[in-house]
């Protein structure tokens, strides 16, 4: 619909991409903890949807739902940050899990079992599943877990050194990339146990949902939680070990 101007008129734009606000806030809750709430992330949507229909030019050429869905997002990234929703306590749980399961492969040689885990974080395998189930959606990487000594330059920048005289180019992430962390990471991937490897394939690389993932896995929605959780933090630890 559009005005007598010419130009869309906001409020239908607002109504007709409301889906669209409910869509990307499930597709993003899914790689988050179970304390994110989806009502939390639908309503910062509609705020970053109203954004789009103010700022929205339609002269520009730009189709107005690709110019919405990146101001959504921008929006509910902005309040997870706010609300910090990787606190700190999750943060500290994490890494004791990431921490038992480097001890447990270099004592064992191989890949630890979940019940070895549990067993070496002094925890019952329920309580230790549940665990699973909070830090689902965790950071891979945390620049502050890569400081060295009493340096306070961030792993990015130390990583990074190495390029900078071969390369102009300013950003840290880009560097690194090229430093050789992109080779370490396929290796690592490949160093993980088979179901590991299946599931981030299908999580990352098809890009299948954890419903779909399931039926694959023959596992509930909940347990694809927790081997992802457990796989991400299997993937940590080792990326750790070579870096």
């Amino acid at each position: 619909m559009y005005t007598a101007q010419g130009t869309i008129e906001k409020s239908h734009l607002l109504k007709q991409h409301q889906p669209m606000v409910r869509r990307i806030a499930l597709q993003m809750i899914a790689k988050l903890p179970a304390s994110v709430e989806l009502d939390d992330l639908i309503q910062a949507g509609m705020i970053g949807l109203l954004d789009a229909s103010t700022r929205y030019e339609d002269n520009r050429g730009a189709q107005f739902e690709t110019f919405a869905s990146q101001r959504i997002r921008g929006a509910m990234l902005d309040e997870l940050r706010a609300n910090d929703w990787g606190s700190r306590g999750l943060r500290q749980s994490a890494r004791k899990v990431e921490a038992a399961i480097q001890a447990l492969e270099h004592r064992l040689g191989r890949a630890p079992a979940e019940g070895e885990i549990a067993k070496e974080l002094k925890m019952s395998l329920e309580a230790y599943q549940a665990q699973l189930q909070e830090i689902q959606g965790c950071q891979l990487l945390y620049v502050e877990d890569f400081t060295q000594g009493e340096s306070d330059s961030p792993f990015l920048d130390q990583n990074a050194r190495g390029a900078r005289s071969e390369r102009a180019s300013d950003d840290p992430l880009e560097q690194l990339l090229e430093s050789g962390f992109r080779h370490q990471l396929v290796d690592a991937i490949g160093a993980l146990p088979e179901r590991d490897q299946l599931l981030l394939n299908l999580y990352y690389e098809e890009e299948l949902n954890l419903r779909e993932i399931g039926a694959i896995l023959e596992v509930s929605q909940s347990r694809v939680c927790q081997l992802h959780s457990q796989a991400i933090t299997r993937l940590r630890a080792a990326l750790k070990e070579i870096l």
